[in-house]
């Protein structure tokens, strides 16, 4: 088989199924998994351990895409690059950016950071050692994101607002947005009716304040200042109550309002209720497993949003003549950026050595 898909409802079962696939010839296999135990390669690194081509979780999946909606003004588009280990965030340079009119050279960008492309006048390229920046260009950041964060200010000088988030339902979806984001510039409340999660998050969400409560409830909504939040999110594994949710979030007074919507024929519907964005963990999935349709060294291939850019993950072959030079000496097209690497148990932006 080109790609074999576990997907089955047990984690167990999906590891070992991907992995005897993998050992009997076949090219690539992805397994689904739930516990994020499976994903945290701090603990123990399922993925290598088991030579499992990608580990996806729908809720972990449909999360970064909440993230990536909810990120301020300054991050106009954020992917997950080399399971999730490095991020593309996408910013704006301003008027008052001490990088304007520098060449790329002369920016001393911390080692962990690169500048992937450059999107002015609606024209995309890859950023070169002798581009300047203009007010108005977009560029695309690559690294972890603390070194991405260290930088931010050489490229954006307005002072940003910490952003309200309210994240109704505390399962695993709600887990994962309020841990990616709790970790930034956002003051995050997660509700959740169930006693239980709620010690759960408590314990394991290091700054966002946990509530027991029903989040489909006016009255819940009005005594936790719901009508104050920039942004409501309504991951319950509950459509209907999701979308009410929403529907009332936005009656108090919530800026914006995003939803879980699993069933595709609630598409329509949910434009029309005033839902800014609704994320469907299949429709994400699927976007995920088309990205591995790909043959030959290529993993999987993406395009950055907004942009003719692809983002290829390679896998490099025994003996092949990229294992032979430094970077810095590779004959590689100019429009060609070699943003990460990934070896074993660790991930970086490489050096030109």
């Amino acid at each position: 088989a080109d790609l074999c898909l576990a997907v089955t409802g047990d984690d167990e079962a999906n590891l070992v199924s991907a992995s005897i696939a993998k050992s009997m010839g076949a090219h690539r296999a992805i397994a689904r998994v739930y516990a994020p135990i499976f994903r945290d390669s701090s603990t123990f690194d399922y993925q290598r351990h088991f030579r499992i081509d990608r580990l996806l979780s729908l809720e972990h999946l449909a999360a970064m895409e909440f993230a990536r909606g909810i990120r301020n003004p300054g991050s106009l588009a954020v992917e997950n690059l080399v399971r999730g280990e490095l991020e593309v965030q996408e910013m704006e340079i301003l008027d008052s950016s001490k990088v304007v009119g520098i060449p790329l050279r002369e920016m001393d960008l911390p080692a962990g950071v690169r500048m992937g492309c450059i999107i002015r006048d609606g024209e995309t390229w890859i950023a070169g050692a002798d581009d300047r920046l203009k007010p108005r260009d977009r560029v695309t950041m690559i690294g972890n994101r603390d070194a991405i964060e260290s930088v931010r200010t050489n490229f954006n000088q307005k002072k940003i607002k910490k952003k309200f988030i309210v994240i109704a339902g505390g399962g695993e979806t709600g887990f994962h947005l309020a841990n990616t984001l709790e970790r930034m510039r956002f003051r995050v409340v997660v509700m959740d009716v169930d006693q239980e999660r709620c010690d759960f998050l408590a314990k394991n969400l290091k700054q966002a304040t946990v509530v027991m409560g029903d989040a489909t409830r006016r009255q819940v909504m009005e005594e936790e200042r719901v009508g104050n939040a920039d942004v409501f999110v309504a991951c319950s594994g509950d459509d209907e109550d999701n979308i009410m949710a929403c529907v009332e979030a936005r009656e108090v007074g919530a800026q914006s309002v995003m939803a879980i919507v699993s069933r595709p024929d609630y598409a329509n519907v949910v434009g029309k209720l005033g839902i800014d964005l609704a994320v469907s963990p299949r429709n994400v999935m699927a976007k995920q497993v088309l990205s591995f349709l790909q043959s030959g060294p290529i993993v999987s291939r993406t395009p950055l949003i907004e942009s003719d850019v692809d983002v290829v993950e390679l896998e490099v072959g025994q003996n092949a003549p990229a294992s032979q030079e430094v970077l810095a000496d590779l004959p590689l097209p100019r429009k060609c950026l070699i943003a990460a690497v990934a070896r074993e148990d660790y991930v970086r932006v490489p050096g030109a050595e």
